[in-house]
């Protein structure tokens, strides 16, 4: 009987795709391992072994595979499970979700090869002369890859080229699957076993007499294997000799010492857990007891904490109780900002049972990650990352905490799978059976609707830790500042005498702005012209540090320019501001003060957040200002004061969500100030200091702001209430954007009448030369989810069928919020 292998493929395939295996490779296959495959052509992918059975597939003729990469599976049938909900719920493919979860490491991909043809002469003049350097690039060496060519001509485009000398019989071209990671291999130096002996030893002391230098080395040596039993480093032994890396090589050289090498983790914790335990106050204590009375009987709870009211000091006492029952623990954070601060304190008290799993380590640092929770190695009970951590091979999860979870970067938005991290987590907690723990000050009003529906449990902690007040907080009418010309720059006198009180009693300040860059708008009085990008339809940011207008968009940038490209006068005037013109008016308001900015500008290396933060917690940095970074959980101690420069930005953005992140964004930036024993004051600008948000802010009336938005949800059919799912078509031709969006909207329509929304161009309505068209579906509780999503990939697939569309890309966002 024929054996088969279903596979899922790296790339966005609506199923599984077959190959034909012999029978000792079906009884070694099992679901989760690695196997190089054919596919099209020419290329050979990593795929994942999915299913093995006898069934030939119907359409088509299986190939064989091409070889088994892996001798245990690297993906758990849970994660495969969670893998399969996420491709349904979001509506994308599995091999979308395998790109995404998986490090870029193991997924192998070919590289072309190219070789000389044997026993093949050619003439110099039947060659063109970029044809020729490839040519004799050849005789010199066995093969090139395609990058080795690009160097050699010098050019980008080499494969019409290629396949010139393909043709003319001169090359060939084979596919080689090459493996991606090197493990980290350290060396080690111990005695030659030759000089084991006391008498050898002696001997061999007796012979370096005359090499002083080499003595010492081996003295040294001698010495240390002594004290410790760990393996000795070469660096190690070279500072504790004195010796250069040449002498210890030349006594390797003579067989004196022998070296060896360990392979090691790249991430690894070097200090010692603190054994302190850590005390709850009587507020503290009480919720721990709530939450787990709660969990008792739901499996999800929402702890809503004012800001600094001391949760992750719960969290670590729910986590201690897990590694009592040896239970792996998922603690998931918005941002990779967080990790630097949340790693330092988890380490202390759980020393290297943390592993760290983020977009900012390299592909070897992730495949150690996951290869240790993988084999649940004591390295890896407690796992702390973004949300993409949320797709490890986890092997006994017991609890995953959701720390602030109303924040938005746990959506993904861009590229599929479109998940939202947070209720992903939800249901990966259910195929363990675990818990999960939600916690923020500021829930969303999808949490906390659930909560007080009784489909979570609630957990309400009201107090600050050490019972210090909440900030006082304070709105100034900036419409009348400027009438009574009571403003310096973007400064009212008011926030200004603030800052100067804080820091003349030594407090640290921070200024929130949530726009980066210098201006966002450059405009000529003259003729009020405005330098626009050329590939999207918004106006250029300027950067004063780099001297240049960039587009937050798409990247383009060129320098600033000194003309105004319409009328040609000089008259160019910038309007609005960003975090680095505050930075520029702090200090010229505060020269003798030290100043920096958190932005993405500032933090684009993978140390740039921890560099940042370490020097702001160490007092190094007097005045922070930032975008909304500076919201997300960060604890500083001696921050005393929070300036809000302009909140109507955030209220006046064009989202059903505006009000409630604007609630969101000002209470948690309001969090940072007064988080010891002195009360915090919060300042913020506003024109409209009668807003409905702004005054629930300054009251803290969390309640107030629910009650307010889910009565607009209601009235308007938003989430909670309604579901929706976006479709956003892209195209370069705006006319071919427009007869695809009405050819959609139409076929909807028939379906969902009135809950259609659309198609209708969003504010930026092009991005890198694409055009966009938005159609949004609003989904009542009463109508079948499931059956929703299957009508729509059946337009879609109706819609795929039109051969004038097929260049339209179409992306399904579910739930986009």
């Amino acid at each position: 009987m024929a054996n088969f292998v279903d596979v899922i493929l790296p790339i966005p395939l609506q199923k599984a795709f077959t190959y034909h295996i012999t029978e000792a490779e079906a009884d070694f296959l099992k679901p989760g391992m690695r196997v190089a495959v054919p596919f099209g052509k020419s290329k050979i992918y990593t795929a994942l072994v999915y299913n093995i059975h006898n069934s030939p597939p119907t359409a088509y003729d299986a190939k064989t595979i091409h070889q088994i990469l892996d001798d245990k599976p690297l993906v758990t049938h849970t994660q495969l499970e969670h893998w399969q909900w996420i491709s349904r719920y979001y509506m994308c493919s599995l091999g979308e979700v395998m790109r995404a979860a998986m490090p870029n490491a193991f997924i192998l991909e070919s590289e072309t090869i190219i070789s000389k043809v044997e026993n093949i002469e050619v003439k110099d003049y039947e060659l063109k002369d970029d044809e020729f350097l490839i040519y004799e690039a050849l005789l010199h060496q066995s093969s090139l890859k395609i990058q080795d060519v690009v160097a050699i001509l010098d050019k980008k485009r080499v494969l019409p080229i290629i396949n010139t000398l393909v043709e003319k019989g001169v090359v060939e071209l084979q596919e080689e699957i090459y493996q991606k990671y090197t493990p980290k291999l350290v060396r080690y130096v111990r005695l030659h076993p030759n000089h084991k002996t006391e008498e050898k030893l002696q001997d061999l002391l007796e012979l370096l007499s005359r090499a002083k230098k080499q003595r010492e080395v081996v003295l040294s040596l001698f010495q240390m294997e002594a004290i410790s039993n760990q393996p000795i480093k070469v660096s190690e032994l070279a500072a504790q000799s004195g010796a250069t890396s040449g002498i210890i090589k030349a006594l390797i050289d003579k067989n004196i010492l022998e070296e060896y090498h360990i392979q090691t983790d790249r991430v690894t914790f070097d200090g010692e857990a603190e054994a302190h335990e850590k005390s709850l106050n009587v507020h503290q204590q009480n919720a721990l007891d709530a939450i787990n009375s709660s969990f008792e009987k739901k499996s999800v709870v929402l702890l809503h904490g004012v800001t600094s009211s001391g949760k992750t000091e719960i969290y670590i006492k729910l986590i201690e109780a897990q590694l009592k029952q040896q239970k792996q623990i998922l603690y998931l954070l918005p941002e990779i900002a967080l990790t630097t601060q949340l790693v330092s304190r988890l380490q202390d008290y759980f020393g290297e049972k943390v592993t760290v799993f983020h977009s900012r380590y390299s592909g070897n640092e992730r495949v150690e990650a996951w290869n240790n929770i993988l084999n649940d190695s004591e390295k890896a009970q407690i796992i702390i990352g973004a949300r993409s951590a949320l797709l490890l091979p986890f092997k006994d999860l017991g609890l995953i905490i959701v720390d602030e979870e109303h924040e938005q970067s746990y959506k993904q938005f861009d590229p599929a799978p479109r998940y939202h991290a947070r209720d992903a987590a939800i249901v990966l907690a259910n195929l363990f059976h675990a818990k999960t723990l939600l916690g923020t000050a500021t829930p969303s009003i999808e949490s906390y609707y659930n909560a007080s529906d009784g489909k979570y449990g609630l957990v309400e902690l009201t107090k600050r830790y050490n019972n210090v007040l909440m900030p006082d907080i304070e709105l100034v009418d900036l419409a009348d500042k400027y009438k009574r010309k009571r403003m310096k720059g973007h400064f009212s006198d008011r926030l200004i005498e603030e800052m100067t009180e804080a820091l003349d009693g030594g407090f640290q300040i921070i200024l929130f702005q949530n726009r980066r860059g210098f201006s966002p708008i450059v405009e000529c009085t003259t003729c009020g012209h405005s330098p626009q990008c050329p590939n999207c339809d918004v106006s250029l940011t300027y950067h004063q540090y780099r001297d240049q207008l960039r587009c937050h968009y798409c990247g383009y940038n060129s320098a600033m320019l000194k003309n105004c490209q319409a009328c040609g006068n000089i008259t160019l005037d910038t309007k609005g501001f960003g975090t680095e013109q505050i930075e520029e008016e702090v200090k010229v308001l505060f020269p003798d003060k030290r100043v920096a900015r958190m932005d993405l500008d500032t933090t684009r290396g993978k140390y740039g957040f921890e560099r940042l933060i370490t020097r702001f917690e160490q007092r190094e940095i007097d005045i922070l200002v930032g975008t909304q970074m500076l919201t997300k959980g960060l604890d500083f101690r001696y921050v005393k004061l929070v300036g809000i420069l302009n909140a109507d930005n955030l209220l006046n953005f064009p989202d059903f969500r505006a009000h409630e992140r604007s609630y969101q964004l000002m209470v948690q930036v309001s969090g940072r100030s007064g988080r010891t024993d002195l009360r915090g004051k919060v300042l913020i600008q506003t024109y409209n200091p009668h807003h409905n948000i702004l005054q629930q802010v300054s009251t803290n009336s969390y309640t107030e702001m629910y009650k307010e938005q889910l009565d607009d949800r209601h009235n308007y059919k938003y989430p909670p209430i309604y579901r929706l799912i976006k479709i956003t078509l892209k195209h370069k031709d705006y006319n071919r954007v427009n007869l695809a969006a009405d050819w959609y909207a139409k076929s909807l329509n028939q379906l969902f009448k009135t809950n259609v929304l659309g198609p209708e161009f969003p504010p930026v309505s092009r991005i890198r030369n694409q055009y966009l068209k938005n159609i949004l579906i609003k989904i009542p509780q009463k109508q079948s989810l499931s059956k929703t999503k299957e009508a729509i990939s059946k337009i879609h697939n109706s819609f795929l069928s039109i051969k004038d569309f097929r260049s339209v890309r179409v992306v399904i966002n579910v739930d986009n919020y």
